[in-house]
């Protein structure tokens, strides 16, 4: 089980109208609790939490809105799975935390959990640099509709992660697939769109500084798609730089991260991709999913553990637009304080 409690600011957002949306302040929480059973290879597990069932990116729930006075709360279950594991290998069937490696949520948020099928098999090499190569598959289906599988909007994806003997130096590389996605959330579709997003990604960690980087290529092309504005057809690329001091893994400890990311409209799933940065979201088209591609920014990030299960966070974003949907850039910041408490 853990728990959040979060105070959040956002102020100086603007809107594609040239506009501004009103400073917003915020206190939300967040409940999960879950359970797994396991015995020598087989687990089954489930974990629920609170959330609107309808924003896959966000499980938190601010105060006072929309739950009435004192109402009951949205609760649904994130997790729910059978694994089997021997020998180096494991699969898993159902719905489950995104099986393949990352250094941040600018990709895959950590609040959306795949369903579907996972393979994951790993070689130990402990020879030279290479301690293990990892090799991970999988199939999911993000929406079924009631025809044959490939007739689904669904991803795939294949990563391969190279380990060093120390730990001190990790690369992956990855080739992830999705097909009859639609444009827009939660039924407000216009057209349906594939990608084919080749990841490369690696982290180092030298005297507790702790490096990683992303790069994201679209590897589709949309130059003769008349659904897609001339002006966003090409842009197909992203990329994160983190660079972090020290960590909470254990009780009082600090740690301090700055990451800059830039990632063009369509080198992501923007509505399955973190939605923290900014308030851009799909409301206009009916859907409370964020839309946090066509973007640059930073996040910098201040934590402090006062105990192995009790820990303090600061964040601050600044977000500004690539390329204007209307007459201007969007743009916006944002300061949040967290205290998670594990159980």
């Amino acid at each position: 089980m853990d728990y959040r409690f979060r105070a959040e600011q956002d102020w100086n957002s603007r809107k594609s109208d040239g506009t501004f949306r009103n400073d917003r302040s915020r206190l939300r929480y967040r409940l999960r609790a879950g359970a797994t059973y396991s015995d020598k290879h087989y687990t089954f597990g489930v974990r629920m939490r609170t959330g609107d069932p309808n924003k896959q990116q966000d499980p938190q729930l601010t105060l006072g809105k929309g739950l009435k006075e004192f109402g009951t709360l949205p609760v649904g279950f994130e997790k729910a799975f059978f694994q089997f594991n021997k020998h180096n290998f494991k699969f898993w069937l159902g719905k489950n935390t995104f099986p393949f490696k990352k250094n941040n949520e600018m990709f895959w948020s950590d609040n959306v959990f795949p369903e579907g099928i996972t393979l994951d098999k790993s070689f130990v090499i402990n020879d030279g640099f290479l301690k293990a190569i990892n090799l991970i598959g999988g199939h999911y289906i993000l929406s079924s509709n009631d025809g044959s599988l490939l007739d689904d909007a669904y991803f795939q994806g294949i990563q391969t992660n190279f380990n060093s003997r120390n730990d001190r130096f990790k690369l992956s590389s990855a080739l992830y697939v999705f097909r009859n996605i639609p444009n827009i959330p939660d039924g407000e579709h216009t057209f349906l769109l594939p990608y084919s997003i080749l990841h490369l990604s690696g982290n180092c960690n030298i005297n507790n500084f702790y490096f990683d980087f992303d790069y994201y290529k679209n590897l589709n092309n949309y130059n003769n798609n008349s659904n897609i504005d001339q002006s966003f057809r090409n842009q197909t690329t992203g990329y994160t730089i983190g660079i972090q001091y020290g960590n909470i893994n254990a009780a009082k400890k600090w740690m301090y991260k700055l990451t800059y990311a830039y990632l063009q409209r369509y080198s992501v799933l923007d509505y399955m991709a973190q939605n923290d940065w900014a308030r851009w979201d799909y409301s206009s088209s009916n859907s409370p999913d964020g839309r946090l591609s066509n973007m640059q920014g930073i996040e910098w990030v201040v934590a402090y553990s006062i105990t192995e299960k009790i820990n303090l966070v600061a964040k601050y974003y600044f977000v500004e637009q690539l390329i204007p949907l209307g007459v201007s850039n969007e743009n916006g910041q944002r300061i949040r304080f967290d205290i998670n408490v594990k159980i």
